[in-house]
């Protein structure tokens, strides 16, 4: 793709998305295994039941979960929107309250190793969704791969999701580090996920915190500690998210206050805080992702 393609692309984005501002908040972790989609659904759910238009972009597009995590079939995902089959808003599916759900696709290698041109493909997508939205909420991989370094900077407030394991916080430190150090991320939101206790969460901050003043020039801020709680494992094995199947459990108050808190966090009140902006800021990524080193 040459550069002027590029520009004419992002020319033809900014008149094919809506003017309205949307809030775009990319929930990551840096492995798996610490309940980062249970965090971004349940957030969704949350929002939506106060009324929000709220968007949840599945971007682990090589071992996608959203849509089994609600027991919801769809017939598209973002692989046939890649290969040219059809339309972003044809695989689009309705969950919970109203939530818009883009499924990716699971158990594609390719998927996970997209060229420039599949890049741009998947954000010349987002330029043409109609729909407003209030929240896009992104949902990426585990690790620190090109796609989750993407969207992590495009969007608006990246959301880490740590637990008491030092794996997690080894993990979660070097995605900020790779954040930080080489594509200029400088504020970060930590959940303390499944904690015994709100001052395990702090300790558990603390931790962070520590290697974080040490190294690195960022600023982090605690955000929920999200208390280990059963009732999240039975609503899973029912296909559900915890704040739907058990709303007064403390895993869904705690995620019930988040999703308040993260409300409140300011869009931008400049052209930064529309959606025009997160897919013009995810093609620059991408292009400087891609570029080869020396050029």
């Amino acid at each position: 793709m040459t550069k002027k393609m590029i520009q004419d692309q992002a020319s033809g984005l900014r008149r094919l998305t809506q003017p309205s501002l949307t809030k775009v908040i990319a929930v990551t972790g840096g492995k798996g295994g610490v309940g980062k989609s249970n965090v971004t659904l349940g957030l969704a759910m949350c929002m939506a039941r106060q009324g929000k238009k709220v968007m949840v972009l599945d971007a682990d597009l090589g071992l996608a979960n959203v849509d089994v995590m609600l027991g919801i079939r769809s017939k598209k995902n973002l692989g046939h929107v890649l290969a040219g089959e059809c339309e972003l808003k044809d695989a689009i599916v309705e969950g919970p309250y109203g939530i818009k759900i883009i499924p990716a696709t699971s158990g594609t290698q390719a998927m996970t190793e997209l060229s420039h041109a599949q890049h741009a493909g998947l954000i010349r997508a987002f330029g043409t969704l109609e729909d407003e939205m209030d929240v896009l909420l992104i949902d990426t991989a585990a690790g620190i791969s090109d796609m989750v370094v993407s969207f992590s900077r495009a969007a608006q407030d990246v959301v880490v999701v740590v637990c008491d394991e030092p794996s997690s916080i080894t993990d979660a430190y070097a995605l900020i580090k790779l954040l930080s150090n080489e594509h200029q991320v400088q504020r970060f939101k930590i959940v303390a996920n499944m904690v015994r206790s709100y001052r395990e969460g702090r300790e558990l901050f603390a931790k962070l915190t520590l290697v974080t003043e040490r190294f690195l020039n960022v600023g982090i801020e605690l955000v929920a500690c999200i208390p280990l709680d059963d009732k999240v494992r039975q609503a899973v094995k029912k296909q559900k998210i915890v704040v739907d199947a058990f709303p007064r459990s403390p895993a869904s108050l705690a995620l019930g206050s988040l999703a308040n808190k993260a409300l409140t966090w300011p869009i931008p009140n400049t052209p930064s805080g529309h959606l025009e902006f997160f897919v013009e800021r995810l093609l620059h990524t991408t292009e400087m992702l891609e570029e080869p080193f020396g050029e």
